[in-house]
């Protein structure tokens, strides 16, 4: 989930005949920055994305970015309209695009996960390798940071399949030999930054392969459809819930600093969807679970959910970039799909084992 996710877009400037220009200053050095990844802008309350500082802060568009700013503004205004307010609340995104990715990719997850479970356990390495290869790009574009993708990718694609064989063994032996490799191929090239670079490759190790594992922990169960359908079921959930609320009601800010567009509403509405449907799918898609477990399920899911939002957010704003990658339309990358997936996933596997068991 994006930060756009429950926040406004920024405001494109329309074409109109040109008048007198309007007094204030000059603002080139905004229109430069809008071909930036990620454009910032210092306020009052922390840094702010575009979007979120046009919707709460519109004085600063008739005041200067920096004070040596003394130039009129001579860019075409855009006239005042009522679709203006509407235009506030849209995603930001290509909805068309955004729906038909996301079902195409819902009906491969489903037909893979009831049709043959090391089809699903294939589609889980491949998001692995590519969401490694998405983060260690990013890395070295902007943080001149160089974590060996190559055994990232093996050891990666090692840690997911020894954890649906092995059991969680199995995983924690092919990350430590995944660290090991890091450690050395690293070596293969200058000293320079070494330990900035192994150290990046290790939080990658972690971070991608290690934790999408308790998917496939979950998907070795004798029931493990159910149980990874529950997982994606109650995180979706849980996002649309924190949308639609903070979309409608949503006024305070949770993290003003990480993620402007998210509200304290919207987390509420995220706890709120997911505690139902937690309760829905313990019910009747868990062998012997109960409807209260579910409760707790769907609270801690929303929780972790918005701890994953947050942390990529973070991630994301010290690489100074709006999206990981631009591989899914509407989306963004792989890894804008799996930041609240993945931290949610531990979570789901531990207290499905509590409740029902791990057989």
């Amino acid at each position: 989930m994006n930060d756009a996710s429950w926040g406004a877009p920024p405001r494109a400037w329309g074409s109109t005949d040109q008048g007198p220009a309007p007094a204030g200053p000059l603002h080139d050095a905004g229109v430069a920055a809008q071909t930036r990844p990620m454009p910032i802008v210092p306020g009052a309350g922390g840094y702010q994305d575009d979007g979120a500082d046009r919707e709460q802060g519109a004085a600063h568009i008739g005041g200067p970015l920096f004070r040596d700013e003394q130039e009129p503004d001579i860019r075409p205004q855009e006239p005042a309209s009522p679709q203006g307010a509407k235009a506030k609340k849209s995603a930001g995104r290509d909805l068309r695009a955004a729906i038909g990715v996301g079902v195409g990719l819902g009906a491969v997850i489903l037909a893979s996960l009831f049709i043959y479970k090391p089809v699903f356990l294939g589609v889980i390495v491949l998001a692995v390798v590519v969401g490694l290869w998405e983060l260690t790009s990013r890395l070295a574009e902007r943080k001149a940071i160089r974590a060996p993708l190559v055994p990232l990718a093996i050891g990666g694609a090692a840690m997911t399949v020894a954890g649906y064989v092995n059991g969680p063994e199995g995983a924690w032996v092919a990350m430590a030999f995944t660290a090991l490799a890091v450690l050395v191929w690293r070596m293969t090239e200058p000293p320079d930054d070494y330990l900035k670079d192994v150290t990046a490759g290790i939080f990658a190790a972690f971070y991608v392969p290690f934790l999408a594992t308790f998917v496939a922990l979950m998907l070795a169960a004798e029931d493990g459809a159910w149980r990874v359908l529950t997982f994606l079921i109650l995180t979706v959930v849980s996002d649309t819930g924190a949308y639609a609320v903070g979309w409608r009601f949503g006024k305070h800010k949770l993290a003003p600093r990480i993620s402007p567009g998210k509200t304290r509403e919207g987390l509420l509405g995220a706890v709120a969807f997911a505690m139902v449907a937690g309760a829905l799918c313990m019910h009747f898609l868990i062998d012997d679970g109960v409807w209260w477990e579910g409760l707790l399920l769907g609270l801690a899911v929303a929780v972790s959910a918005t701890l994953g939002d947050l942390g990529e957010s973070m991630i994301k704003r010290d690489l100074g970039i709006k999206d990981m990658g631009a591989l899914l339309p509407g989306h963004g990358g792989i890894m804008d799909r799996l930041d609240s997936l993945l931290p949610t996933a531990p979570v789901v596997w531990l207290l499905m084992v509590v409740f029902v068991g791990s057989a």
